[in-house]
């Protein structure tokens, strides 16, 4: 399959086209702020004489009420804000930390990062972490930590998850990169466990390019992240922060990793967070409007949706009951009417449809029988706010004809190129 070149335009005259990573506008007030930053040269996370409060210490005050936590830490990246939520919970080199099976590189980067070693948790149907191979995952092999993936915004059932790692002494992180604004029955995913990491990358809810917002309630947590982040011992511009008593704890023991927000992107990302709701209404239609655009389509299916899960789905995910080389046909045919849909279970790792078969840094695994089988079939669409209803039912047309085309295939057959 060669997605390198232009496709040949298809025989039904089907045609989407639009770029479905192009994401919204960064706010005029948000550029401004921004502007006036560089002009004055304050680029850095902290400052000296008279520089008045970093944007990092402001947005972190404001996302914390947002969430409703008592701390938030602004970092580089949700990868970061994963490591040193690892490392606050004391994971030694070696240590076995719990993970979803179901996720992206970040999360068991993360982990290598943490000198530590993955085991991973299969996935359900639905998308979400299977809990009996949790709870027999958690009885059996000491792990420290449960790393809980809520990826593509398929929320677990986390009161479920949390009384399953207290149970078993284990500490629960929740990566909430693709789950920012959802809530669990009521709560903000990221406040069920020990500590919650989101993402602000171009392609998540609020956009700085790259950064990471860590949040917990402990206060020893919390230190260490500020400590970690890189204060260079100026945690008194945190305006969310410990005591002095705490961080006398851990002051001289924890290093600088220098992972902390820059200046600039906290100053992109605070006006965006009042805009957070009206972008999760918008999302929620979208997402209604392409579930009910692939309602009749053969071979589709969506994950059941648990009526708990007030979810932000900034993307859209089913299920393709065809084979491997059918899903291939299916692609090229999508692609032909410009439409690209990405698919997790390519033989090689594409850019963010890894999976943990192509990760081989991991330690050796129990099989997943059932991960694999789901991710053999997932098919995942990026579903930019730009999209009307009229774009939706474009592309359930474009994806039924596509998978009626592609079910008439041999099952075995490779297709060719049609580029």
């Amino acid at each position: 399959m060669n997605t390198a070149n232009t496709p040949t335009l298809a025989a039904d005259g089907l045609w989407f086209g639009k770029d479905l990573s192009q994401s919204e506008p960064i706010p005029e007030a948000a550029i401004e702020q921004a502007v006036a930053l560089m002009r004055s040269g304050r680029l850095h996370r902290y400052g000296e004489q008279g520089a008045g409060t970093p944007e990092p210490s402001l947005l972190e005050q404001e996302y914390a009420a947002y969430v409703g936590s008592k701390y938030c830490v602004a970092v580089n990246s949700c990868g970061a804000a994963m490591f040193l939520a690892l490392k606050a919970l004391g994971v030694k080199p070696g240590d076995k930390v719990l993970t979803s099976s179901f996720t992206l590189a970040p999360v068991p980067g993360a982990i290598a990062h943490a000198c530590a070693s993955a085991v991973l948790v299969e996935t359900r149907d639905d998308y979400t972490t299977d809990l009996p191979d949790l709870e027999r995952k958690a009885a059996t092999i000491g792990a420290k930590v449960f790393l809980l993936s809520h990826m593509r915004g398929h929320i677990t059932d986390v009161r479920a998850v949390r009384e399953i790692c207290e149970r078993y002494d284990i500490a629960l992180v929740e990566d909430c990169a693709h789950t920012m604004g959802a809530r669990w029955d009521g709560q903000h995913t990221g406040t069920f466990g020990h500590i919650g990491c989101y993402s602000t990358q171009t392609y998540k809810h609020i956009n700085s390019g790259e950064g990471g917002l860590l949040v917990t309630d402990d206060d020893d947590i919390a230190a260490q992240a500020i400590l970690m982040s890189g204060c260079y011992m100026m945690y008194d511009q945190h305006i969310l922060r410990p005591g002095p008593e705490v961080f006398e704890r851990w002051r001289y023991v924890t290093p600088n990793f220098s992972m902390r927000m820059s200046n600039v992107a906290a100053a992109l990302l605070r006006p965006q967070l009042a805009l957070l709701p009206e972008r999760g209404e918008r999302w929620r239609r979208i997402y209604d409007n392409l579930a009910q655009a692939f309602a009749s389509v053969p071979h589709v299916s969506l994950p059941v949706r648990d009526g708990r899960e007030d979810f932000v789905p900034s993307s859209i995910q089913f299920s393709l009951d065809l084979s491997p080389p059918q899903i291939e046909h299916f692609l090229i045919e999508c692609e032909t009417r410009g439409l690209y849909i990405k698919w997790f279970g390519l033989r090689v790792p594409t850019a963010f449809t890894s999976h943990f078969e192509h990760w081989h840094y991991l330690p050796e695994q129990a099989p997943m029988p059932k991960s694999r089988g789901i991710l053999r079939q997932l098919l995942d669409l990026r579903t930019p706010l730009s999209l009307t209803p009229e774009d939706c039912q474009l592309i359930g047309q474009i994806v039924q004809r596509a998978a009626t085309t592609a079910a008439a295939q041999p099952p075995g057959e490779l297709p060719k190129d049609k580029s």
